[in-house]
């Protein structure tokens, strides 16, 4: 029964349907741990233009390009990884000239604030016998899906490189995207989980117990371009708005690295 209420409660923040915006007006198709920083970005690029603020759909990088590969409408795509947006490339549905990184992240082990729970990350360490040391929670390490999610891919990686990955991969609760297992943790669901060092930030009832090492997996990078055919003519405009300095402070405030030079503060 717990499997199941873990894979309904992933279900229910799946965020947006593409299906959802087959309609006028700006659509982005962007990675579920940017929904804090961006909603805070298009709120205020509406308010400075006078323009509707863009529709934002989020859920994992993967479910974003497999929708846009089924032809759903978006004049955006911001990925969580750069494994993704290459895929989309390839498929030849962004235009190639316009892709930038645009953020960097970390990923973190977490759990729920009142937890006890103390963790070293580090080569070698024994996460098993931390999931365990919570009676009553099940044992569960929340992580997004880990082979095609890129935070689940990224936190696979690092516990494989760490050793500790053969000790805990049947205990896993695989969730739809980060925000999700998130969710998890943040409800006592699981005892422990692997996100963003943004989203443990976005959320009040879970606490930062471990960092990994940015060593110990791929570097964590956010890129940005414009699909093949946007239909708002104010999609190129909101992209080099995500470059200026006037949106480095949301990113930034959220826990983002803005790797991107501000084109400008216009």
């Amino acid at each position: 029964m717990k499997r199941r209420a873990w894979l309904g409660l992933a279900a229910a923040i799946a965020m947006a349907p593409a299906g959802a915006w087959a309609q006028d007006g700006m659509v982005i198709f962007a990675a579920a741990s940017l929904k804090n920083a961006l909603d805070e970005i298009a709120s205020a690029w509406s308010k400075e233009t006078g323009k509707p603020a863009p529709r934002l759909s989020y859920a994992a990088s993967s479910a974003l390009a497999k929708q846009m590969e089924q032809g759903a409408p978006a004049d955006m795509f911001i990925s969580a990884d750069l494994d993704w947006m290459d895929h989309v490339e390839k498929k030849d549905l962004i235009q190639k000239d316009t892709r930038f990184n645009l953020l960097g992240n970390k990923i973190v082990l977490i759990a729920p604030r009142d937890s006890k729970t103390t963790v070293a990350v580090k080569q070698g360490f024994d996460l098993a016998k931390a999931l365990n040391s919570e009676k009553g929670a099940g044992g569960k390490l929340a992580m997004a899906n880990v082979d095609a999610v890129p935070a689940g891919k990224y936190g696979k990686s690092a516990l494989e490189k760490l050793g500790a990955w053969d000790g805990v991969k049947g205990s896993v609760a695989q969730a739809e995207n980060v925000r999700a297992a998130l969710l998890l943790v943040a409800r006592g669901e699981a005892p422990l989980g692997i996100v963003y060092a943004t989203d443990a930030a976005a959320e009040p009832n879970v606490k930062i117990v471990g960092e990994f090492p940015g060593d110990s997996h791929p570097p964590i990078i956010y890129p940005a371009a414009l699909t093949k055919a946007p239909k708002s003519p104010d999609a190129k405009a909101f992209l080099d708005y995500l470059k200026s300095s006037k949106a480095r402070p949301a990113f930034e405030k959220q826990g983002f690295t803005v790797l991107v030079k501000s084109a400008s503060s216009t």
